[in-house]
């Protein structure tokens, strides 16, 4: 008997250890993850009934919390709510959050682990509890330009600064108005939901960090050249078979180069030649004898399929998966195949060869404010790899400003600044519209500037437009923008 009750005490303090231990690590070691759950009702009527910090940029808001006479006390209303909401996202009653307003939703509620003193004093004291404001990166004037400059277009623009990674521009189209999805009329919400869902052009992918992505085109030269000069088995000189058209191993694909015909009109072709002129041809048989694997650890370093690149919002990976044929290498190596990015990640290629090999950690957070102005984070800029020494930067950033001075690049060019840049003009499926690139950084020899442009259907050009035609035009506007101030 004794043996017995010995057995059932084991097993019910077994089983008392183990509720204890589940308690405490859900209430102790996953509270930030029950806090940020869009399924805690509770945290949702917290995060209402306290007046939410602001977002701001260059100190004047973007997004603040109004005093209402509703149950949830007080309403999110953004200024200029299309121009931010790439930056902003949206703060809903029940169809969750985006952007910095779901990235640092803690901060901005007041429910980060860093103002639980400021809670509890302000609960002591009666006071309304407040979240802490945000202030961004961005350039409200950079942004606009890149705002006007996109215009019509679907596609997305991304600036930052290379030597600190602090994002000046983010713009998304088409886009969407954050005060729609405001509201506390859920009905009203969820319907306005509802439309943005289905609407043919995604409004509410930030298509500059996230989405299906697009496939880069020449942009992705840079890197293929970048890997070409870090194996210290090729210069700019090297030179490669320049036929005009080439039928791909094991295949009957024919590539040829944009223009048609030969690279450059002789019978071989340098890479410098072709990186200025934007010829697939050379770059496929380089992209051969590179082979996959060294080409995948240049792009990684650059920061391909980084699964955990937050701004801090999430950004998607971009990807250089792996190929399975010399033909599939060789279309991959000029940006087609299944290669897939980001307009911030081709803004991250420019910066680190523009910033010397130094590749700086993007970032679109400056501060992070308490009520009482004392400041709980504050951007420093980090390092986030050397995808490339300083020497092959120089390299690349004297081709690129060949490609603008006298190659495919030319619409980027401004009067008295070297440009260095790149477009791209990547075909989709058989008979769809092109999508068209361009990624920079000015002025090359003391970058204040790296930017990335995608313009998307072709900008409604179809197969007839290309990136010097749509994408490079834009990209000046807002390098112009960022030289001018």
């Amino acid at each position: 008997m004794n043996k017995e009750l010995r057995r059932v005490s084991i097993v019910v303090l077994i089983m008392f250890l183990a509720l204890f231990g589940s308690t405490t690590i859900i209430q102790v070691f996953q509270q930030d993850n029950l806090k940020s759950d869009g399924r805690n009702v509770r945290t949702l009527y917290a995060s209402f009934s306290a007046e939410r910090g602001s977002i701001l940029v260059a100190g004047q808001p973007i997004a603040t919390s109004i005093a209402t006479n509703d149950k949830y006390k007080y309403q999110r209303q953004y200024a200029n709510g299309q121009l931010y909401s790439a930056v902003t996202g949206y703060f809903t009653l029940n169809q969750g959050n985006t952007g910095l307003e779901n990235a640092l939703n803690n901060y901005l509620s007041g429910t980060a682990n860093e103002q639980f003193l400021a809670q509890l004093n302000a609960i002591l004291t009666g006071q309304n509890p407040k979240g802490a404001s945000v202030e961004t990166t961005i350039d409200p004037v950079v942004q606009q330009a890149a705002w006007d400059a996109l215009g019509n277009y679907q596609g997305a623009v991304v600036a930052l600064n290379p030597k600190t990674g602090a994002i000046l521009a983010m713009v998304s189209k088409p886009t969407f108005d954050p005060n729609t999805l405001a509201v506390h009329n859920s009905a009203q919400v969820i319907s306005t939901y509802k439309q943005l869902l289905v609407d043919s052009g995604d409004p509410l992918i930030n298509r500059a960090i996230a989405g299906s992505l697009n496939p880069p085109g020449s942009t992705f030269k840079l890197v293929v050249a970048s890997a070409a000069f870090e194996s210290g088995q090729y210069t700019p000189d090297s030179t490669f078979p320049n036929p005009g058209s080439l039928t791909l191993p094991q295949s009957s694909t024919v590539i040829t180069n944009a223009e048609g015909g030969s690279c450059g009109g002789a019978d071989t072709a340098s890479i410098a030649t072709a990186l200025r002129l934007s010829c697939n041809i050379p770059f496929a048989q380089l992209g051969l004898a590179l082979g996959y694997n060294t080409i995948s650890g240049q792009a990684k370093k650059y920061g391909f399929d980084d699964d955990n690149l937050r701004i801090p919002m999430k950004v998607t990976p971009s990807v250089y998966p792996q190929t399975d044929s010399d033909a599939q290498q060789m279309i991959s190596s000029f940006g087609q195949g299944n290669d897939r990015v980001t307009p911030l990640q081709m803004a991250m290629v420019s910066a680190a060869i523009g910033n010397g090999g130094k590749l700086m950690t993007p970032n679109v957070v400056d501060n992070i404010t308490a009520p009482d102005l004392s400041v709980l984070q504050k951007l420093t800029p980090t390092l986030y790899n050397t995808p490339i020494s300083s020497a092959t930067a120089t390299t690349m950033t004297q081709l690129m400003v060949n490609n603008v001075a006298n190659g495919a690049a030319s619409n980027a060019r401004i009067n008295g600044v070297d440009v260095a840049g790149k477009t791209g003009t990547a075909q989709n499926a058989p008979g769809a519209p092109y999508t068209l690139w361009f990624t920079g950084f000015a002025p090359a020899a003391d970058p204040q500037v790296a930017v990335a442009v995608v313009v998307e259907n072709g900008g409604g050009r179809g197969q007839s437009a290309f990136g010097n035609l749509l994408a490079a035009p834009i990209a000046k506007k807002v390098i112009e923008a960022v030289l001018n101030r």
